[in-house]
């Protein structure tokens, strides 16, 4: 037997025992799915391969949205060697050994070459320094890929020197469609085995995957190899089978990354927004993932206050309750009692009035010159050491509140007087119109009123 007799058939041979998600990546970027935002016609990418022009690039996204096939193809599309290695694994030594290889290629009229490191977020300093130069003289195409968020997890030297490129989820419809190329692909899927997939089971697999299509891959291989039969009866995977195969869907999330996060942003947006029935879904998402109920008690917490305020100040105290009783329920019961926090606090009526009145306060301290203590309003003990006690020289006496008849609807507050109490005239507190604080408005307006009477408005 020949050497590429041999070679060919132990190609064949590899084929075989391969995943179905690796045997069926795509071999151009015609049968690449989704990614149009930065794929299709007139794309920023898209625009770069045409030209045989592509720069250093760092592709981010999720698992399974073809992050690793992607690099290769932008290879192959520019006629560029491609070497693949994981930014975790290489040393100094090899990644020498690939910028020599590249610089000889060039020298010799050959090829650019291409140097895909999977998880860039962990390349390291030392590797970085021994790369970085040869790539800005473009003796050789750095492409990263990583789940991570560059801006964040990547070394700011390298991420300056590339172009984000971010993959998105596939959508239900692109995740089908992968799936139907795999059902009837006859050489590197089951076009020869006659498989037959229902509509059914079909949607149950691009539903769960999440938009992942190596999930789904590996869910409809499962599905077909345990329906396989000895008396090779033509598979059927129903939506049942389907649902069997992909077992339990595993919600996709990184704890530490932009899913812990953008998914908190969602529930409060949302509860800001009063649609209680997104918020609960993006605190399930947050919970089934499995966030710690208590970042979520505390982000809500913060809402309570933020976003109702004295609109209705039982906010506040129901998510402190809610608070309490998760840190001392726990898992999987404290669902209960956040479902039950979420939900009021998406209904309550909204209000930054207070939230706004603090944050105008504090600018005034650190921008605007310091306003001095009234004298009257003084520390007893410090007008003392001062030689000075009130009603003398040093400044009007001090009016106790409760000895003050007030007048007219300011009664229903008690106690305003003429006293200044700050020195100067501001108007932080705006309370809204909505809920509670349209009563705190009346009683605000009644007092200023009653303060005006005494020319201390």
């Amino acid at each position: 037997m020949s050497g590429d007799l041999f070679a060919a058939k132990r190609g064949v041979q590899l084929r075989r025992v391969e995943p179905l998600a690796v045997r069926m990546r795509p071999r151009t970027l015609e049968e690449f799915a989704g990614q149009g935002h930065v794929l299709g016609e007139g794309k920023l990418l898209r625009r770069m391969i045409a030209a045989r022009s592509v720069s250093s690039l760092i592709i981010h996204g999720p698992p399974g949205t073809g992050k690793t096939t992607l690099a290769e193809l932008v290879a192959l599309a520019t006629d560029r060697v491609f070497v693949r290695e994981n930014a975790a694994a290489v040393g100094v030594a090899r990644i020498r050994e690939i910028i020599d290889g590249a610089r000889t290629r060039l020298e010799d009229g050959g090829r650019q070459t291409v140097l895909f490191l999977d998880e860039i977020h962990r390349f390291t300093r030392a590797q970085q320094d021994v790369l970085l130069g040869d790539v800005e003289r473009g003796v050789i195409t750095l492409i990263g890929a990583t789940t991570e968020n560059p801006l964040f997890a990547v070394n700011s030297a390298l991420a300056s020197r590339s172009t984000l490129i971010r993959l998105e989820p596939l959508s239900e419809a692109d995740v089908i469609g992968v799936l139907r190329r795999a059902i009837s692909d006859s050489e590197r899927g089951y076009g020869a085995m006659g498989v037959s997939v229902t509509d059914e089971a079909l949607g149950v697999l691009a539903t769960l995957c999440d938009g992942d299509a190596r999930k789904a891959l590996g869910a409809l291989e499962v599905a077909v190899l345990s329906s396989v039969r000895p008396d090779r009866t033509r598979p059927v995977i129903d939506a049942a089978a389907a649902q069997e195969s992909i077992q339990r869907k595993a919600v996709a999330y990184d704890a530490g990354g932009d899913e812990h996060y953008d998914a908190a942003s969602a529930m409060i947006k949302s509860i800001r927004g009063s649609d209680v029935d997104a918020a609960l879904y993006w605190a399930a998402r947050m919970l089934e993932a499995g966030e710690d109920p208590r970042f979520i008690c505390r982000r809500l917490a913060i809402l309570a206050s933020e976003d109702i305020g004295n609109a209705d100040p039982r906010g506040i105290m129901v998510a402190q309750a809610g608070w309490d009783l998760v840190e001392r329920i726990g898992m999987p019961e404290a669902r209960i009692t956040i479902g039950q926090v979420v939900t009021y606090l998406a209904l309550a009526p909204k209000s930054n009035a207070s939230y706004l009145a603090i944050d105008a306060a504090m600018a005034d301290v650190r921008t605007g010159r310091t306003v001095p203590v009234p004298y009257a309003i003084k520390d007893k003990t410090v007008k003392t050491a001062a030689g000075k006690s009130a009603g003398t020289a040093g400044g009007e006496a001090y009016q106790y509140a409760h000895d003050v008849k007030t007048q007219g609807a300011a009664g229903a507050v008690g106690g305003i007087s003429g006293q200044a109490y700050l020195g100067v005239e501001k108007r932080y507190y705006e309370p809204g119109e909505r809920g509670f604080e349209l009563e705190l408005r009346a009683r605000l307006e009644a007092v200023l009123a009653e303060r005006a009477r005494f020319g201390k408005a």
